[in-house]
């Protein structure tokens, strides 16, 4: 129990930094290099049209065969099927290991599954594919959230926020955290 939970605290300090420490310098550039652009200075009607145009880039691999185990392992998370939700996702991060969606999709059902550590390990892997991938930033911070550590993940909701200003999941987190972080106004 004590390696397990040893290798846990490296793999949240690990993701930490890779968040904290990602974003500021530069990120990689890709394709959606311009709608994120777009996406820090929309509107929330304009932001949300934005954030699903990225969502769908995201979401194309460059296979059609690895775009059906996403799907596949989409449907069966969406009807809670974790396992066979893991099982389409495995294949898919395995036959393709530079897609961060494959990652990210896996995360939110080892998530779903209480599978904390595995998660954790998805979204690092997606932050270094992807730095700026608002959804695998936000889910860090669900997870530090669930895991008690406030600060992190006041932290994370900051972050996505500054990727995407809209997102009310977010903005909804930072409002919750604000007090227990920065603490009451006198």
């Amino acid at each position: 129990m004590g390696t397990i939970r040893h290798h846990f605290k490296h793999s949240v300090a690990a993701v930490s930094l890779i968040v904290t420490f990602s974003l500021p310098f530069g990120v990689r550039a890709d394709e959606t290099g311009d709608l994120l652009q777009q996406l820090q200075q929309a509107d929330a009607a304009e932001a949300a049209r934005i954030e699903r145009e990225i969502a769908r880039s995201w979401s194309k691999s460059g296979s059609a065969a690895m775009d059906l185990l996403l799907k596949r392992g989409r449907d069966a998370l969406d009807i809670d099927n974790l396992e066979a939700a893991i099982e389409h996702l495995t294949a898919l991060t395995d036959h393709a290991p530079e897609f961060a969606e494959g990652f990210h999709t896996r995360a939110m059902a080892y998530f779903k599954a209480d599978l904390i550590g595995p998660a954790l390990g998805d979204l690092e892997r997606v932050l270094e594919l992807n730095p700026q991938h608002f959804g695998a930033i936000r889910g860090l911070a669900v997870v530090f959230e669930t895991l008690g550590d406030e600060t992190r993940a006041y932290e994370a909701y900051e972050m996505v926020l500054r990727l995407h200003p809209h997102d009310e999941e977010a903005q909804k987190g930072v409002e919750r955290l604000r007090t227990g972080v920065q603490g009451q106004e006198l």
